[in-house]
């Protein structure tokens, strides 16, 4: 595919576009990370730590940010480009061009176990050994891959995939356009136990899980289900693999959360919020709009919207930072405090 053709396909806003490059207009017959592409590949540079590679790459065709002296060094070494406020995500477009994830066509497998009254949508695909319980509903064109075993009185809408080996709980709710990846479990029984002077007494977990659409579910992550009520999951929310949602968590739109992420029960979290990997909340701690922790950060109490915290327990990224730097030096300043001590 020409690079020209490609731009032409991209439903994407451009700032600026140059094609004189190699062959003014060249074969693009790749798409590769900016350090490996080779003659014939299409690739993009965000800025910042990566920016000195348009002096070195071998692309044919790069996807730059505004940014007039990467575009100046990228027409002196011939090379075609295309310049955007959102490399990143014009580059998402481009894969999109070129790459369609695996999509079996309609079908029931014979080996699938489904009972007689659960209802499935049109152009449905049920891979081998798939399990579906009474009282299912399964909107038109979902796709459930391979030993996916689904409870009863589940809801899936439309356009869903399932992947090989997750397990949907009893009256789990999954939304349209969802996605869940491969060992996920989804409305499983919350971790909920009494003490007593006999031991533990289990509180059944009678609520319910809710994910709203275009959630996606990583690999072996888990999103339970509380003692009453429900955990819902909002609208276009991400999670990445081994992921822990506690019992009756309340998350937000458009959040995302890295991977070993966990929240104790009874969080609350907003849109728009943003947990890096390793985090861990507290529970029945609210987490405001916007809001952004970083890696490895332990979250004890409330955490106001747009703010960004680091560390354990948490603090201000800001002071956070300012007293790594103390940190650091308390070797030598010890050492000084001995000194003085002695004085």
């Amino acid at each position: 595919m020409q690079f020209k053709e490609i731009v032409d396909k991209l439903d994407v806003a451009l700032e600026k576009t140059s094609l004189r490059g190699r062959d003014l207009n060249p074969e693009i017959t790749d798409i590769a990370a900016v350090e490996r592409a080779t003659y014939g590949s299409l690739s993009y540079i965000e800025g910042g730590k990566f920016a000195h590679l348009v002096t070195e790459t071998a692309a044919s065709a790069l996807i730059l940010p505004n940014d007039e002296s990467l575009q100046t060094q990228a027409s002196k070494r011939n090379i075609a480009w295309i310049a955007t406020k959102e490399p990143r995500l014009v580059f998402a477009r481009v894969i999109d061009l070129f790459y369609r994830p695996f999509q079996p066509e309609p079908a029931i497998a014979p080996s699938a176990a489904i009972a007689t009254d659960a209802r499935i949508g049109k152009n449905v695909y049920i891979g081998a050994n798939v399990v579906i319980q009474s009282g299912v509903k399964i909107g038109d064109r979902v796709c459930i891959h391979p030993n996916v075993v689904i409870y009863p009185n589940v809801t899936i809408g439309e356009n869903t995939v399932l992947h090989a080996n997750c397990t949907i709980h009893e009256r789990s709710h999954i939304g349209a356009n969802c996605v869940i990846h491969s060992g996920a479990v989804i409305g499983a029984e919350g971790f909920g136990f009494v003490p007593t002077s006999q031991g533990w007494y289990k509180m059944q977990q009678s609520g319910h899980t809710v994910l709203e659409d275009g959630v996606e579910i990583g690999c072996n992550s888990t999103v339970d289900r509380p003692a009453v009520g429900e955990t819902r999951i909002g609208r276009n929310t991400k999670l990445d693999n081994l992921v822990q949602i506690g019992h009756g968590c309340q998350i937000g739109q458009n959040c995302a959360f890295a991977a070993y992420v966990g929240l104790a029960g009874g969080v609350t979290v907003g849109n728009g919020v943003l947990l890096g990997g390793q985090v861990g909340v507290a529970n029945q701690v609210t987490i405001g709009d916007g809001a952004i922790a970083t890696a490895q950060t332990g979250i004890i109490n409330d955490v106001a919207a747009g703010e960004m915290v680091s560390g354990m327990p948490h603090l201000p990224s800001k002071l956070y930072r300012k007293l790594f730097v103390i940190y650091k030096r308390l070797p030598e300043i010890y050492q000084m405090y001995k000194e003085f001590k002695k004085q």
